[in-house]
C-alpha cells in the first residue's frame, strides 16, 4: 500500500494508450481514498489516444496526469508487494507484457484494444465506448470489494469473478 492505506492498482497493456489509461482514470476517480490507479505498456505508444481522452473528458473525469509511459517508468512508483495487477492485452495468444504474476489480482480482463480498431473517429467511437463501460462496471464491483478483509487467494478468486463480468457487444 502506498502511505495511509490507500492500494496501488496497475493496469498493463501492450500500447498504453487507451485501455490502460481508461482504467487508470476510472479507479483513480471510483476508488478515490483507497485505491491509486497506474498504467504501463510494455511497447507504449508515447501519448494518449485522442479518443480516450475524449470520452474520460465527456465523463467529467480528470486527464491531466495520463501518460503513456513503459514498465520500467512506472516500476519506481508501484509497488508490487502493496497493490495488485490487472492486465488487458495478450498479442496473438501471447503475454508480451512484464512479469508481474503472483500479485493479488495478477489477471487478465481481455478488453479488445480499441485503439486496434480501423476507421475514421465517428466509426471508432463505439470501440472506445465499450472498454469505459466495461472497465466502469469491473471498477466499481472491484472498489467495493473489502480488501482489507481479504486474504491473498480470496482476492484472487474475486478478481476472476470480476473478470466474468464482461458486458458482451452488440
Amino acid at each position: 500500500m502506498t502511505g495511509g492505506g490507500i492500494y496501488n492498482v496497475l493496469f498493463l497493456c501492450t500500447g498504453n494508450s487507451a485501455r490502460s489509461i481508461l482504467a487508470e482514470a476510472l479507479i483513480d476517480h471510483w476508488g478515490k481514498r483507497r485505491f491509486k490507479g497506474y498504467s504501463a505498456g510494455s511497447f507504449p505508444k508515447g501519448s494518449v489516444h485522442p479518443l480516450a481522452v475524449d470520452l474520460l473528458e465527456k465523463a467529467h473525469l480528470d486527464t491531466s496526469r495520463l501518460r503513456s509511459k513503459s514498465w520500467g517508468r512506472v516500476r519506481p512508483s508501484w509497488h508490487a508487494g502493496d497493490g495488485f495487477c490487472l492486465h488487458g492485452l495478450r498479442r496473438g495468444g501471447r503475454r508480451s507484457l512484464p512479469d508481474v504474476a503472483g500479485e493479488p489480482g495478477d489477471r487478465p480482463w481481455g478488453i479488445p484494444d480499441p485503439a486496434a480498431v480501423p476507421g475514421t473517429d465517428v466509426q471508432r467511437h463505439k470501440p472506445f465506448a465499450l472498454p469505459i463501460s466495461n472497465s466502469k462496471t469491473e471498477i466499481k464491483v472491484f472498489t467495493a470489494l473489502p480488501i482489507s478483509r481479504l486474504d491473498r487467494l480470496a482476492i484472487k478468486r474475486q478478481v476472476d469473478e470480476i473478470g466474468r463480468l464482461r458486458a458482451v457487444p452488440k
